[in-house]
């Protein structure tokens, strides 16, 4: 029998951690084993005790500070990997799981496929562009289909976001990214390529993964069979707020001097040289950060409601 475990960070977010772990409690765990971590990364809302109460049956790994996404996830992975799982499947803690979203370990019948992630929906009520769809529709609008990655500008999308499901997406494809709201590894892969890269701290983290592993010669696959709702950056606040500007204009910088062709990078040192003097505050900040090196957590979020 397959062991799968589930890794989901919680970092002041108790609420949103226990309705996604009660989801999970519908999960259809046919043939394999499934057991559930859960990486408090140093809350002060009192979540170890509550998530600990409620859900005696997760294993709750708590964490002195906040190590970010990357962090928090990393502690859970070679948890994993030190109890002798198969696959390790990340989550977000803002999601909620459909009874067959287990059946994403199905995508790995090929010993080649390293990585599979789910067919993800807005959480109804939590789309970017709430007044375009009819009631109907809500719960079945993409957030992510699949990934897509633009060399040219150095920017990642997700396939499908905003788009109602009628069925466009119903096949399993191989993807360039797959998103860490829902991602399931092969023990392999990390035996091979590591953990996520702690540079990161927050965001993009997964697309750097992904380019890893398919370096190595593993392919990532979208499995819509396996179905999840997220209620889109419920920890982090969003696009468009400070901890988003800075770390996605920092990564970037990161993922494309890794990665772009050379016309790119190029591209990419014309445009932090533009922002470094007329970017806001968190973008000027990025920029002179990730020209001097400094990686990790260095733009702390401010602390999330208990």
């Amino acid at each position: 029998m397959k062991k799968i475990t589930l890794v989901m960070v919680n970092w002041n977010g108790s609420r949103d951690t226990g309705k996604s772990l009660s989801s999970l409690q519908r999960l259809k765990p046919a043939g394999v084993s499934l057991e559930t971590v859960v990486v408090d990364n140093g809350s002060t809302d009192g979540s170890v005790a509550k998530l600990s109460a409620e859900f005696p049956r997760a294993t709750i790994l708590a964490l002195d500070k906040n190590l970010g996404f990357t962090g928090g996830n990393n502690t859970g992975i070679q948890y994993a990997m030190n109890r002798g799982a198969d696959y390790v499947w990340l989550l977000n803690n803002d999601t909620i799981a459909d009874s067959g979203a287990l059946s994403l370990v199905d995508a790995f019948r090929k010993a080649d496929v390293g990585i599979a992630g789910s067919k993800i929906y807005f959480a109804p009520g939590h789309e970017y562009h709430k007044d375009r769809y009819a009631k109907n529709e809500l719960g079945k609008v993409f957030w992510y289909a699949g990934g897509l990655i633009d060399w040219s500008n150095m920017y990642a999308s997700h396939r499908g976001v905003d788009e109602v499901d009628t069925g466009q997406y119903d096949e399993i494809t191989e993807t360039p990214f797959v998103t860490g709201c829902s991602m399931m590894i092969r023990r392999e892969v990390v035996e091979q390529i590591g953990v996520l890269d702690n540079r990161f701290y927050l965001y993009l983290e997964d697309l750097d993964y992904g380019l890893r592993a398919k370096a190595k010669g593993f392919r990532l696959l979208y499995y819509p069979k396996s179905v999840i709702w997220h209620v889109n950056a419920g920890s982090s606040g969003g696009a468009g707020n400070p901890i988003h500007d800075y770390y996605i204009t920092r990564n970037r910088l990161l993922v494309g001097m890794r990665y772009a062709p050379l016309r790119t990078k190029a591209a990419l040192i014309r445009e932090a040289m533009r922002l470094a003097t007329q970017g806001n505050p968190e973008k000027k900040r990025a920029v002179l950060d990730a020209l001097c090196g400094r990686w990790g957590k260095q733009y702390e979020p401010k602390k999330a409601a208990a």
